[in-house]
C-alpha cells in the first residue's frame, strides 16, 4: 500500500498558487519550478527575506539593487503609513503636493555639483529607472528640436552597457540578450568602447584604458559632426553588464567632449546614485555635473517605485513657449505620487541625519577584507569593488580569455547553492557580486563569504 503523499507546506503551497497566474520577470518561466527554485516571501526583516516555512536568506542583492536600509525599514514605513491618511494621488499635471516639492527640493540640493556650472536646477517625476532615462532621452532630443537643430538626433552610449527594458531604454542599451530580439523596433544608437577596466590590455591600468575609450568616444563625435545630441552613460560601473568598473577619468574626458560637442551628458545614476559606489553619487568621484541626471532604485529606500530626472535651468528654459508642441507633454499617471514622494523624503531623513556614507565606507573595507581571498581562487579571474559593490568573475582556470561556456549555466547552479545556504546571490552571466543593504552586519557578511565561496566551488564541479 503506498503512503500518502507529505502534505505540502506553506511555501509550495504559494508556489503552486504563483505558477497558476503569474508570469515572472527576466525569467525563462520553463524553468519554474525544477531548474529555477521559486521563493514564495511573506516578510523581510532588515538584510533578511522570510519565506512561508520561516527560512531566512540573505538578501545580498538588495532585491535588485532598490533596497539601502533593509526591509520593512520603519522609518520609511511610517512616513509611507502617514501620507496615505493625507493624501495618496493626484495628478501633478496642474496641480501640486508637498512631498513632490519638497523631494525635488532636497534632491536638487544634493545633486552633484561642477565647478564653473550653473548647477542641477529642475526635476520630473517618472515610475520606474526605465520611466526616467526614457525621460532624459526625449528631453536632450526635444531640447534640440525646439532649437531648431533638428539633425542632432544621435545618442551615444557605452558597449555594454545597460539602461532599462522600455524601446528608447533599449535602443541605448548593449546587452544582447536583452536588446537582439527587440532590434527592428529600436532606434539606431552609436555604441562607443566602454572604459571597463577588466578590458585592459597586459600592464595597461584603469586610467590607462579609460582614456583609450574616452579617444575612442572623441573619435566617435569627429566622425558625426554636429548630429549627437547626448551622452549616456552609468557612472563608474556598468551594473547589468556584470558589474565592470571604470576609472572615473573617464568621466571627466566624456563631460569635456559633450561640451566641445555641443551635446548633453546624461548620467544614468539609477544603481549606481544614493551611496553605492562609496560617493553619494558616483559621478561625484570625477568632479563632474551631468546635464541630465536619472534617479531611481534607491532613491525610496526600495520601498516604491520612483524616478526623478534631475535637468539644468538652461534645458528647462528650452521648453518654455507659447506653442504646446515645444512643451515636454511627457506624463504618467502616478507621477510624483505622494507616497512615493514620502517614502524617498524619509530616506533622505535618515542620509541627513547619519552618516551613512562614511559607515558604508567602512563597511566596503570589510567586504575588502573578505573579498581579497578570492583573487587566489582558481575559478576567479577578477576581483573588483566600488564602495558597497564587490563583484566576482568566474572563468575556467581563471583565464580572462577562457570564459565558461553560456550553457555551463555557471551562474545559475552558484545562484542554487548559495540558495541552499540561506544567501541571493543572483548572477549576471558568470559574475557573482555582493551589493547587500547598508544595515548588513560583519557576522552577516562572514556568512556571504563563505557561501560564495561554496556556491563558486559546486557551481564550478558542475562545469
Amino acid at each position: 500500500m503506498l503512503a500518502d503523499p507529505a502534505p505540502l507546506t506553506l511555501a509550495d503551497q504559494w508556489r503552486q498558487r504563483d505558477l497558476a497566474v503569474l508570469w515572472h520577470p527576466c525569467t525563462q518561466m520553463r524553468e519554474h519550478p525544477d531548474t529555477l527554485p521559486l521563493l514564495p516571501i511573506a516578510r523581510g526583516e532588515g538584510p533578511w527575506l522570510i519565506d512561508h516555512d520561516g527560512h531566512r536568506y540573505l538578501d545580498a542583492v538588495s532585491s535588485w539593487w532598490t533596497n539601502l536600509f533593509g526591509h520593512a525599514q520603519p522609518r520609511i514605513a511610517a512616513a509611507i503609513a502617514r501620507q496615505a491618511t493625507q493624501l495618496e494621488q493626484v495628478m501633478l499635471a496642474g496641480f501640486s503636493h508637498a512631498p513632490a516639492v519638497e523631494l525635488a527640493e532636497r534632491l536638487l540640493a544634493i545633486a552633484p555639483r561642477q565647478t564653473g556650472r550653473d548647477p542641477l536646477a529642475k526635476v520630473f517625476y517618472a515610475d520606474n529607472g526605465s520611466a526616467g532615462v526614457e525621460v532624459a532621452l526625449k528631453m536632450a532630443f526635444h531640447y534640440f528640436r525646439n532649437r531648431g537643430e533638428n539633425h542632432r538626433t544621435r545618442f551615444v552610449a557605452l558597449e555594454n552597457g545597460y539602461h532599462g527594458e522600455t524601446l528608447g531604454a533599449l535602443s541605448v542599451g548593449d546587452i544582447p540578450l536583452y536588446r537582439r530580439v527587440y532590434a527592428p523596433l529600436l532606434t539606431e544608437a552609436l555604441f562607443a568602447p566602454s572604459p571597463d577596466a577588466y578590458l585592459a590590455e597586459p600592464g595597461q591600468s584603469a586610467a590607462q584604458r579609460a582614456h583609450q575609450a574616452a579617444d575612442a568616444l572623441a573619435t566617435l563625435f569627429d566622425q558625426h559632426p554636429g548630429e549627437i545630441c547626448a551622452v549616456i552613460l552609468e557612472p563608474r560601473l556598468q551594473c547589468a553588464g556584470g558589474m565592470r568598473m571604470y576609472d572615473p577619468v573617464y568621466l571627466q574626458r566624456a563631460r569635456a567632449l559633450c561640451d566641445a560637442n555641443g551635446a548633453f551628458l546624461i548620467a544614468d545614476e539609477i544603481a549606481t546614485g544614493f551611496g553605492r559606489t562609496g560617493t553619494m553619487f558616483a559621478c561625484e568621484q570625477a568632479g563632474v555635473m551631468p546635464d541630465l541626471l536619472c534617479l531611481s532604485k534607491g532613491l525610496t529606500g526600495g520601498f516604491l517605485p520612483l524616478s526623478a530626472v534631475l535637468a539644468t535651468q538652461a534645458l528647462y528654459d528650452a521648453f518654455l513657449d507659447d506653442s504646446r508642441e515645444r512643451a515636454f507633454l511627457h506624463s504618467h499617471s502616478y507621477t510624483g505620487n505622494p507616497l512615493a514622494c514620502a517614502a524617498a523624503l524619509a530616506t533622505l531623513d535618515i542620509f541627513a541625519g547619519e552618516d551613512v556614507i562614511a559607515r558604508n565606507r567602512s563597511t566596503a573595507e570589510v567586504m575588502r577584507t573578505l573579498a581579497a581571498p578570492f583573487a587566489d581562487h582558481a575559478h576567479v579571474a577578477d576581483v573588483r569593488q566600488a564602495g558597497m559593490v564587490v563583484a566576482f568573475e568566474l572563468t575556467r582556470n581563471g583565464d580572462k580569455r577562457t570564459p565558461f561556456p553560456a550553457e555551463a549555466r555557471i551562474g545559475l547552479h552558484a545562484y542554487k547553492a548559495a540558495l541552499k545556504r540561506g544567501v541571493v546571490l543572483r548572477p549576471l552571466g558568470n559574475v557573482l557580486y555582493w551589493m547587500p543593504p547598508y544595515c548588513v552586519e560583519d557576522e552577516q557578511l562572514d556568512l556571504l563569504a563563505l557561501t560564495t565561496l561554496a556556491a563558486i566551488d559546486e557551481a564550478v564541479a558542475c562545469a
